[in-house]
Order: structure tokens, then sequence, then C-alpha cells
């Protein structure tokens, strides 16, 4: 019998099957029930490539506190429990446009920091998925965060997600994965 000599490949992309049962169920785009607290909105992400092109492909994940700050995680450093109409975790797979919406609350403010949204994005090309924030345009409390204070002051924009003029209670957020405007990622 000869022996088999086994070479190593290259390492894996994420994708394209990763989103193959995570992404199918649309109710993990709405993240309240009935009776939740705070302000409803609608977050409408939009992820691209380099060249500005959509990502049709992709994986979005993202983690938040509820409309007063407290996180439905048991290791919550506050002592009240967060809203059990609000579940503070969604993931939607991008459209052909690249886009994607969920259906959530505005967070409140968790200690120190500015409201925010955690993101993870998950797509074919990226070796690991990256992580970003989501603030919101004309938040007092921006202005002394401490995590958006790491940022570069010329790059800070690219975490601020707008409202839209024409869609009452709808903030829209692009992720541009590289280039010209790329999104701050952190290393977490």
């Amino acid at each position: 019998m000869s022996e088999v000599r086994l070479t190593p490949s290259a390492s894996q992309t994420v994708g394209p099957f990763y989103a193959f049962a995570l992404t199918q169920k649309a109710e993990l785009g709405c993240l309240c029930r009935d009776g939740f607290e705070g302000e409803g909105i609608r977050l409408c992400l939009r992820v691209t490539d380099g060249d500005g092109a959509p990502v049709t492909d992709g994986m979005v994940e993202i983690w938040q506190a509820d409309a007063q700050g407290r996180y439905a995680h048991p290791e919550d450093p506050q002592h009240t429990a967060a809203d059990s109409a609000f579940c503070g975790f969604g993931r939607l797979s991008t459209h052909d446009n690249g886009v994607c919406v969920f259906d959530t609350v505005r967070p409140g403010r968790a200690g120190e920091q500015a409201a925010h949204i955690n993101v993870s994005i998950f797509a074919r090309g990226l070796l690991n998925h990256l992580c970003t924030r989501i603030y919101f345009a004309g938040d007092p409390a921006l202005a002394s965060d401490p995590v958006l204070a790491l940022v570069p002051e010329e790059r800070r924009h690219t975490l601020i997600a707008q409202p839209d003029p024409n869609v009452p209670g709808q903030w829209n957020f692009d992720i541009r994965l590289q280039g010209e405007n790329e999104t701050v990622f952190f290393a977490v």
C-alpha cells in the first residue's frame, strides 16, 4: 500500500455556506415583541465592498441594550432586569442590494458609553468576521463616549447612523468593507 501524502489547503474564508440555516428566519430581524419599552426604530444597514458594490451574500448580526441601557445577558452589571419584550439580538442576510433591515428599539445609554449597537459582519472573502458599532447622529453623549474617543476624529463619521429624511423612525447606516470611507472595525 502506498503512502498518501497530504498537503495543507489554503485557509477558508467565511462562506459561502455559513448563512445556510442561519438567516432563513426573517423574524430574526425583529427584536421587539408587543409591549416593548422605548422608541421603536427601523435600522437599515447597507454593506458594500471596496468598489462600492453591494455585498449580496453577507450576514449581519446585531447585539444591543434595551431602551434603558440594559442588556438581556446575565453578566449585565445593572441590577434591574432587561425589557422582557426585547431580545437584544438579531441576525439577517443581506439582499441583492446589500441591504438588511432590523426592527428594534433605540438603545439607551449604557454606563459612560453613548447609545450604540454592536455589529458583526460575515461575508465571502473575509477570513474572520468584522466587528463595528453604530452610534446615532445628534446624540449629545457622543462627545464623551470612551470607545468613540479612541477613533481618529476624521473617521468617526463611519460609525454614525443617520436618520432617513423620508422615512420617520428609520436610521440608515453604511458598512464599507474597505477602500475610501471604510467603516472603522474593532479588534475584539
